[in-house]
C-alpha cells in the first residue's frame, strides 16, 4: 500500500498500535474534528497490522457522527456501522428490515474481513447495541449463499429456499426481504433488488432492478443471499423454539399469540426479543470482531451501560407484573456491564474521557456581515497562523456553500484556492485553502500544526444550521398515478360504467371470441345481470366513491334509469361548469402583478434554506416561482403532507412579494401556528430588511393597534396573524400575497372573503389535507396544484394502532416514549373534564411531568405552557384540538388521541403529523370503544387513517375523506345528491363532459376567436375523452402475467398513462419483469397512444373492426372544432388518400372511414400520419 502523507503525521494522543493486548491507556478525548481524525490514524496503523479498530460509543449520536468523519480524512478506509434494532427491549415491534438486513450484512462482513474482497477497517457501534447478545456464528455462516452466472439451480427449489431463509412471497418485489415468483428478490442487506433470468435450470443473467420503477439497471455476474432474520425460520428451528419456550415459561403456551404465530411458520413481531430460543447458545459481537481487533472506547461507556440495563430491568419489571405476555430475563437478552467489560478485557483498550469538554477553543472567527469587513476576525486568525508556521483549511458543508464562501472571500479580498480534500491539503503547498466536507466542528493541533474551520465557527453568531445531503433516489412524485393507485379494485367493490351504471366487479374472466382468448372485466349489477367489458375500454369503468361502498346502489341494465340519472345530472351539472368557465375566463382576462425582484438575493435567500430540498419541494418552489413572475393573477394549492416543508415554500413566496415591492399578509387558524410561524418568518429573515408583524391573541392591544398602523402605511411587509387579519380595521397599503395555511380549518365565510381578494392579488393556499371541495377544485385545473409527496430524508413512517382504551395500553405507549428521552401529546378534547384526565394520568405514570394546553385559558397562561413543553420542561402535553395545527416539536413522537371515533379524517390526520418530525420511529394510538359499536362512517374513518400510515398520505386522506364524504357541489354551499347516485369520478366526468359541451356551444364565441387569432387549438379542447370499441386480441395472457390482481393493476396502471415517454417506460419495465411482451399486450398498450392521438384530433370515439377504422368526430356540428386546425389535418388525409378513406356525414355527425386497418399499430400509424400534415 503506497505511503501518504496522512500516514507519516504524528498520531493525535497515544496510538493504539503500541498498546499490548489487554491493555488499557485512558486520556482527554481529543476536541472537535481531531477525535475523527485520531480513529483514522489510528485505523490506518492497525489496517497495516490487518487488526480491526472498534469504536464504542457512549452516546449514540457520536456513531452517526463519526461514520461520516473518519472516512473524510481517509476515503480509502472500509469502515461500517453495526446499527441498533431502534425498539425498545421487550418492545411488541420488529425492527425495520432494512435495519435487519444492513445489520446482517455487517456480522457477514466481519465474520469474512480476511477475505480482501469485503475487508472491514473500522467498526463502530453505540454502547447498548454492544451488549446485545447475537445468533451465533454458524447460523450467519450456513445460510448465506452465493449465486453466480452459469449455476444450475432448479427455480421450484430455489422458492421453497427461500421460504425457508425467512423471506416473504408477494406479486411486486419493493422491500428488502420479499421475492416474487418471476425471478425477482430483494436480498438482505443489498441496496437493491436483483431478478434472475434462467434457460432451463441454468442461470442466465442477473440484474439489478430498480424497485420504484421495476426497470432493470445494470448486470451482475455474483449476488450474496443473506437471511431474512437473525434467527432461522425453517421447520426445525422453529419447533425448536416450542420446546425451548416449553422448558422456559410457564402456563399453557397455545394462549400466547407470538407462540402460536412461529409454530405457523410467522415471524410475529417483537420475536427478536426471545432470539436465545432459537439457538442453543448465543454469542456477542466480540465473538465476531475475533481476537485481532483493537478497541476505543469513547467517553463514559460504562455509565451509558449501567443506565441501560437499570432500565431494562425496570421495563422488565413492569412487563412481568403486566402478566399479558412471558418475557426473557433481560441478563439472556443483553450483556450487564461486568460481563462487557469482563469480554472488553482481552483486547487493547484506549479509553477517551471527558468528550463534554472536548471542544476546540478559537478566537472570534464569525463572519459579521454588518461590520465593514465581515472576515476581519477570520483575517486576523489566518495571520496568526501563518506567523506560527501552521495550516489553516477552512471547509463548507456542501458544494453550494462552497461556492457562496468562496464568493464572500473573493468580495472581502481573501484569496484561497479550492481543495478537493485533506490529503490534496496537505500535498499542497498553500497554507490556506478552501474545501467542503462533513465535519461538524473544527480543530486545532499543535502537532502536526493544523487547523480546521468548519461553518460552526464561521457562522456561530447567525446558528446557521448544517445543511443534509439529498437522497438520489427521488424524482418528482405523479399526481395522476397517486390517484389513481387509491382506485386498486378489489373483487366485490361497487364500480361505474360511464354508459351502464354503479355494479358490482367480479374479477378478470376470459372468454372465446372469434378471434379467440379475450380477457374481460365482468361486472354484476341488479337482478344477476352481467356485463362484460374488454380490458382496452377501461376507461369507461371508475371505482364507486358516494355512499357506504356495502350499500351501493346497484343499476338494472338496459332498464334505462342510468341514463336518467345520468341525464338529470348532466343538465345540473351545466350550471356548474358554465361558472367554472366563467372562472376560467375571468382569470384568463384579469391582469395580474409580475414581480420582478433581484435573483442574487432570491439565491442567497433560498440558500440559507438550513435542509437540503426535496424533489417535489423544489418542484412546488418552481411552479410558485413561474406564477409570481408571471402576470397572471397566482391561486395555487400545495398539498404536502404534514412537515414535509410546505412553509419553505411560503417563505420563498413572501420573499418574492417583499422584494418586488409589495406586502404579504400570512393566514393561520390558530394562535399557536400564528405564534410559530411569525417566529419562523422571523428566522428566515433575520438578515434582511423586512418589518414583520403578529396579529392574534398573544399579542397586547397597544402592538395590535401599532402593526394595524404600520400595514396601513405601508411600513409592515409581513404581517401573520389568524382570521383578526379579515376584519374590517386592517387596511392595506399595497398587498401583494395572502398565504392561507391549513386552509381546510376555515369557515366558509371566512373563504369567502378570502375569495373577493383573489380578484386582485396572489394567493397561495397550503394544506396536508384539502377539504374535499378545494381538492375537487384543484383536480378539476380550476386552481393550480402542487403536491409535496417525498419525505424529507430519514424519515419513518409513523405507526399508528386504533385500540380500546386500557391504563396498561396508556402506560406502556408513554413510557415507550419517556424511555428514549421523548415527548409525548395525550390529547383529550374536552374542557370540562380535562382535570380529571390530568388527575388520571399522574396517578397512571408518577414518572411523567404533564402539561395541560386547551383554548380557554388566557394568552399567558398558554403561551407558557408550550414554552415549557418546548423546552422539554414538561414531557407530556395534556391538550385539547389546539395542538392540531402547525406546531413543530421534533422531540414529541408519541401522540394518543382520546374517542379519535369523534374526529374527522383530516382532523385525525393533522393531529397525526404532530409527531414523527424527525428521523425516529413516531406512534400514533387511536383509542376508541370496539369497531363494531361505531357507526359505519366512523369505522371507515378509523380504518383509512390506520391504513394509510404511509409517508405523504395526506393527498390519500383527502381523497379518502372525498369518498367518505363526497365534494359535494363544487363551487355553491349547495350539496348535491348526485355524488352518491353516481360515485364521484362519474360526477367529475360528466362534469368534464359538461365543460367541453359548453366549449363547443354556448363558449364556443371563446374558441373561435382564438382560432381566428392563429391559436391553433387542438382537438383536446373539444374532446373530453376518445372511446375505442375494437373486436382485436388486447390482453396480458396469464401465462405471461399470472396473477390476475397483477394483471388488473397494470391493467389500471396502463389506463391511467398519456405521455408517450410514460408508455415507453411502462412497456421496458413489462418486458424488464416478465420477458418479451406477446403480440396481443403490444396491442394493448399501443391503445393508448391511439386515444391520445385520437382525442388531439378531435375524435370522440374509435371504432376498429373488420379490417377498417371509423374516426367520429365532434358531436355538435356547429362547433368551432370544425374551423381548428385538427380538423383540417383529417380533411387533408382524406383528399391525399382517397382510395382508402372516405369522409361522411349521417343524422348530423361527422366521420371519417378509413378502409385496411388490421392492427392498434396500424391505426397509431395512420393517426401519427394525419397529426403531422399540413391543414388544408
Amino acid at each position: 500500500m503506497k505511503e501518504t502523507i496522512f500516514d507519516s503525521l504524528p498520531v493525535i494522543g497515544k496510538s493504539l498500535a503500541e498498546i499490548k493486548p489487554s491493555d488499557k491507556y485512558r486520556e482527554k478525548c481529543p476536541a472537535g474534528s481531531a477525535l475523527a481524525m485520531s480513529i483514522a490514524q489510528n485505523a490506518v496503523q492497525l489496517k497495516k497490522q490487518n487488526k480491526l479498530l472498534t469504536v464504542i460509543c457512549a452516546d449514540p449520536s457520536d456513531v452517526i457522527r463519526l461514520q461520516d468523519e473518519v472516512t473524510w480524512f481517509v476515503p480509502s478506509l472500509k469502515l461500517t456501522v453495526f446499527p441498533d434494532w431502534e425498539t425498545l427491549p421487550y418492545d411488541v415491534l420488529s425492527p425495520h428490515a432494512d435495519l435487519v438486513g444492513e445489520r446482517l450484512q455487517t456480522l457477514y462482513l466481519l465474520l469474512n474481513r480476511q477475505k480482501r474482497q469485503d475487508p472491514v477497517d473500522v467498526l463502530i457501534v453505540s454502547a447498548s447495541t454492544a451488549t446485545q447478545r447475537l445468533a451465533p456464528r454458524n447460523y450467519i455462516g450456513s445460510t448465506t449463499f452465493f449465486f453466480r452466472k452459469g449455476d444450475r439451480i432448479d427455480p421450484t427449489d430455489l422458492r421453497a429456499e427461500l421460504v425457508a431463509r425467512g423471506y416473504e412471497h408477494v406479486s411486486q418485489v419493493v422491500a428488502p426481504g420479499e421475492f416474487a415468483s418471476r425471478g425477482g428478490f430483494f436480498p438482505m442487506g443489498a441496496a437493491k433488488p436483483y431478478r434472475l433470468d434462467f434457460f432451463d435450470d441454468e442461470l442466465d443473467e442477473i440484474r439489478v432492478f430498480d424497485p420504484d420503477n421495476q426497470r432493470s439497471v445494470e448486470k451482475v455476474d455474483e449476488i450474496r443471499l443473506l437471511p431474512a432474520h437473525e434467527f432461522p425460520m425453517d421447520k426445525q428451528a422453529r419447533s425448536a423454539f416450542c420446546s425451548r419456550w416449553r422448558e422456559t415459561f410457564e402456563g399453557d403456551p397455545s394462549k400466547v399469540t407470538l407462540y402460536k404465530d412461529i409454530e405457523n411458520g410467522i415471524a410475529a413481531p417483537g420475536v427478536e426479543n426471545y432470539l436465545p430460543l432459537f439457538f442453543d447458545e448465543t454469542e456477542t459481537l466480540f465473538d465476531y470482531i475475533g481476537s485481532d481487533a483493537s478497541l476505543i472506547l469513547l467517553d463514559d461507556v460504562n455509565s451509558a451501560i449501567e443506565h441501560f440495563d437499570k432500565e431494562t430491568e425496570q421495563r422488565a419489571k413492569f412487563l412481568r407484573a403486566d402478566g399479558e405476555r412471558p418475557i426473557l430475563d433481560f441478563k439472556r437478552l443483553y450483556l450487564s456491564a461486568p460481563q462487557f467489560f469482563e469480554l472488553a478485557g482481552n483486547y487493547a483498550r484506549l479509553s477517551l474521557t471527558d468528550k463534554e469538554n472536548a471542544t476546540p477553543n478559537f478566537p472570534s472567527v464569525a463572519i459579521e456581515r454588518r461590520k465593514d469587513d465581515p472576515l476581519e476576525g477570520l483575517k486576523a486568525y489566518k495571520d496568526l497562523c501563518s506567523a506560527r508556521g501552521r495550516k489553516l483549511l477552512v471547509m463548507a458543508n456542501s458544494a453550494g456553500r462552497l461556492e457562496t464562501i468562496s464568493d464572500v472571500f473573493k468580495e472581502n479580498g481573501l484569496k484561497a484556492p479550492l481543495v478537493p480534500g485533506f490529503e490534496k491539503f496537505l500535498e499542497s503547498g498553500d497554507n490556506f485553502a478552501l474545501c467542503y466536507g462533513p465535519l461538524y466542528d473544527g480543530m486545532e493541533l499543535e502537532n502536526p500544526p493544523i487547523s480546521i474551520l468548519t461553518e460552526t465557527e464561521l457562522y456561530s453568531n447567525s446558528d446557521r444550521p448544517v445543511r443534509r445531503r439529498r437522497r438520489r433516489t427521488e424524482r418528482e412524485s405523479n399526481i395522476e398515478m397517486m390517484i389513481r393507485d387509491l382506485s386498486e379494485l378489489k373483487v366485490g367493490d361497487p364500480v361505474v360504467h360511464l354508459d351502464h351504471g354503479v355494479g358490482r366487479y367480479r374479477g378478470l374472466t376470459s372468454m372465446s371470441t372469434p378471434d379467440g382468448e379475450a380477457e374481460f372485466l365482468q361486472i354484476d349489477y341488479a337482478k344477476d345481470a352481467k356485463l362484460y367489458v374488454p380490458v382496452a375500454q377501461l376507461h369507461l369503468i371508475s371505482r364507486y366513491s358516494g355512499a357506504d361502498p356495502e350499500t351501493a346502489p346497484l343499476h338494472s341494465l338496459g332498464k334505462g334509469d342510468w341514463e336518467k340519472a345520468r341525464k338529470k345530472a348532466a343538465l345540473q351539472v351545466r350550471d356548474t361548469a358554465a361558472e367554472l368557465l366563467n372562472i376560467y375566463a375571468l382569470r384568463q382576462s384579469r391582469k395580474g402583478y409580475a414581480f420582478k425582484f433581484s435573483l442574487a438575493d432570491y439565491e442567497a435567500f433560498s440558500e440559507a434554506f438550513a435542509f437540503e430540498e426535496t424533489e417535489d419541494q423544489l418542484a412546488a418552489i418552481n411552479a410558485v416561482y413561474r406564477d409570481m413572475i408571471s402576470d397572471k393573477p397566482m391561486d395555487r394549492l400545495v398539498c404536502g403532507d404534514v412537515g414535509f416543508g410546505k412553509t419553505e415554500v411560503a417563505l420563498r413566496a413572501a420573499f418574492m412579494a417583499v422584494m418586488g415591492g409589495k406586502q404579504v399578509a400570512v393566514l393561520c387558524p390558530t394562535t399557536l401556528l400564528a405564534e410559530q410561524h411569525a417566529q419562523t418568518f422571523r428566522d428566515r429573515f433575520a438578515n434582511w430588511p423586512v418589518r414583520i408583524a403578529e396579529l392574534s391573541r398573544f399579542r397586547s392591544s397597544k402592538e395590535v393597534n401599532a402593526s394595524i398602523e404600520g400595514i396601513k402605511n405601508g411600513t409592515i411587509d409581513i404581517v401573520v396573524g389568524t382570521h383578526k387579519l379579515l376584519s374590517d380595521k386592517v387596511q392595506f397599503k399595497d398587498l401583494g400575497l395572502v398565504v392561507i395555511d391549513e386552509e381546510h380549518r376555515f369557515g366558509v365565510r371566512q373563504k369567502e372573503q378570502l375569495k373577493s381578494l383573489r380578484s386582485e392579488v396572489d394567493i397561495l393556499t397550503l394544506t396536508a389535507t384539502p377539504i374535499p371541495r378545494t381538492l375537487s377544485m384543484s383536480l378539476e385545473g380550476i386552481r393550480d396544484f402542487s403536491v409535496i409527496a417525498t419525505a424529507p430524508q430519514k424519515r419513518l413512517a409513523i405507526k399508528t394502532f386504533v385500540q380500546r382504551e386500557s391504563d396498561s395500553l396508556i402506560r406502556e405507549a408513554v413510557l415507550r416514549e419517556l424511555k428514549r428521552g421523548g415527548q409525548v401529546y395525550f390529547l383529550h378534547n374536552e374542557v370540562e373534564t380535562i382535570e380529571n384526565a390530568r388527575m388520571r394520568l399522574e396517578q397512571l405514570l408518577p414518572e411523567a411531568r404533564i402539561g395541560v394546553a386547551h383554548g380557554q385559558m388566557n394568552e399567558r397562561e398558554l403561551e407558557r405552557v408550550m414554552r415549557d413543553f418546548y423546552a422539554q420542561r414538561t414531557n407530556v402535553l395534556l391538550c385539547t384540538t389546539i395542538i392540531e395545527t402547525g406546531i413543530d416539536i421534533p422531540n414529541a413522537n408519541t401522540i394518543i388521541i382520546d374517542n379519535a371515533q369523534n374526529f374527522g379524517l383530516s382532523d385525525l390526520h393533522q393531529m397525526r403529523g404532530r409527531v414523527g418530525r424527525s428521523n425516529k420511529k413516531a406512534f400514533c394510538y387511536l383509542l376508541a370503544p370496539p369497531l363494531a359499536a361505531l357507526t359505519p362512517e366512523a369505522r371507515r374513518r378509523l380504518q383509512a387513517i390506520e391504513n394509510f400510515s404511509d409517508l405523504g398520505s395526506g393527498i390519500h386522506i383527502a381523497m379518502q375523506d372525498l369518498d367518505i364524504r363526497g365534494a359535494g357541489n363544487l363551487l355553491g354551499a349547495e350539496q348535491s345528491g348526485f355524488i352518491a347516485d353516481l360515485g364521484y369520478e362519474t360526477y367529475q366526468k360528466i362534469l368534464s363532459e359538461a365543460v367541453k359541451e359548453l366549449k363547443n356551444d354556448e363558449f364556443g364565441d371563446l374558441y373561435a376567436e382564438e382560432i381566428r387569432k392563429g391559436n391553433d387549438l387542438g382537438g383536446e379542447n373539444f374532446v373530453d375523452e376518445c372511446a375505442l370499441e375494437s373486436d382485436l386480441q388486447m390482453s396480458f395472457p396469464d401465462d405471461y402475467v399470472p396473477s390476475s390482481s397483477e394483471r388488473m393493476l397494470l391493467y389500471r396502471e396502463l389506463d391511467g398513462l398519456e405521455r408517450d415517454e410514460d408508455v415507453e417506460a411502462f412497456r421496458l419495465r413489462m418486458k424488464d419483469r416478465f420477458g418479451e411482451i406477446p403480440e396481443e399486450g403490444e396491442e394493448l398498450i399501443r391503445v393508448v397512444t391511439l386515444r391520445r392521438l385520437g382525442k388531439c384530433l378531435g375524435a370522440e370515439k374509435i371504432f376498429l373492426k373488420a379490417g377498417r377504422m371509423v374516426l367520429y368526430f365532434v358531436q355538435n356540428e356547429k362547433s368551432a372544432y370544425f374551423e381548428s386546425k385538427a380538423f383540417g389535418q383529417c380533411i387533408a388525409y382524406a383528399a391525399m388518400n382517397a382510395h382508402r378513406s372516405n369522409p361522411r356525414e349521417a343524422n348530423g355527425r361527422r366521420s371519417m372511414v378509413i378502409q385496411e386497418v388490421r392492427s392498434v399499430k396500424d391505426a397509431v400509424g395512420i393517426l401519427r400520419q394525419i397529426s403531422e400534415l399540413q391543414a388544408v
